[in-house]
């Protein structure tokens, strides 16, 4: 459920209508419940699931940051329609070569308030995202609260989008 972030199971049957479809998950409301659903439980919708992931075995090889920030930009916050990039919600990714081959990434986030339950949710979104970019073995994102986000932090298109221009 948005915002808490807490599970939910609609009824079979339940009528919803979708808010938002950005990046592959959907925001619904139905029965007065508004809700994120992920792009693996699409077909609840009827919908084929927009994108694949890759699994995380056989990650060897160099990465291009380019397409970490591309995989980051396809995750958004259920109930703004922009991306976590363009919302300055990601505020460092590191890439760390192993031994062993492949690559880690880390990355730092905040939200855009303190008390979001969905921050688990978003934060996971970015790691399952970031497992499917060539190259990565080992994903860790932390949300963090130094600086406190605000809408400066957001680009012009972000700005721009949300009429705030």
């Amino acid at each position: 459920m948005i915002p808490s972030g807490t599970p939910h199971r609609f009824n079979v049957g339940t009528e919803v209508t979708i808010t938002q479809s950005l990046g592959g998950t959907y925001t619904v409301i139905g029965d007065g419940v508004m809700a994120r659903i992920g792009e693996h439980d699409a077909d609840a919708l009827g919908i084929e699931p927009k994108t694949a992931t890759k699994t995380r075995e056989g990650a060897v090889g160099p990465v291009d940051e380019q397409q970490l920030w591309e995989a980051m930009k396809s995750c958004y916050d259920p109930e703004i329609p922009v991306n976590v990039v363009d919302l300055g919600l990601i505020y460092d990714c590191k890439v760390t070569p192993l031994e062993e081959g492949g690559n880690k990434v880390d990355v730092k986030m905040t939200l855009t308030a303190p008390g979001c339950g969905m921050g688990g949710v978003i934060a996971g979104d970015v790691e399952q995202r970031l497992f499917g970019v060539s190259g990565v073995s080992d994903v860790h994102v932390e949300v963090v609260w130094d600086p406190i986000w605000n809408q400066s932090m957001m680009s012009d298109a972000a700005r721009l989008q949300l009429g705030l221009m």
